[in-house]
């Protein structure tokens, strides 16, 4: 059984806890934006179920891209570490890590 994406990226998170990821995905033919820190993914534009078990990002997602920032997240003033980087990139930087 292979990883997910979202278990790849909530894993980089537990492994990073000083990283914020907001995800842009395409879920279901809608854009969602999905925050992931320390483990945990909720989304920024729908329902987030309170089930963990049940993916923020399903397996049939397209990931368009991953900005990497500094935690804690502060929407006012965001501290970016990398932005726009794409599913493939990230993919990367994890086997890199």
């Amino acid at each position: 059984m292979s990883t997910s994406a979202a278990q790849q990226l909530e894993k980089y998170t537990i492994a990073l806890p000083t990283e914020v990821l907001l995800v842009k995905a395409e879920i279901e033919g809608y854009l969602d934006e999905i925050m992931i820190f320390r483990g945990f993914s909720s989304s920024l534009m729908r329902a987030t179920a309170f089930d963990p078990d049940v993916p923020v990002i399903p397996d049939d997602a397209k990931i368009i891209s991953i900005d990497r920032l500094v935690a804690p997240y502060n929407p006012q003033s965001p501290n970016y570490i990398a932005q726009n980087i794409s599913w493939e990139s990230f993919q990367q930087l994890i086997g890199d890590a």
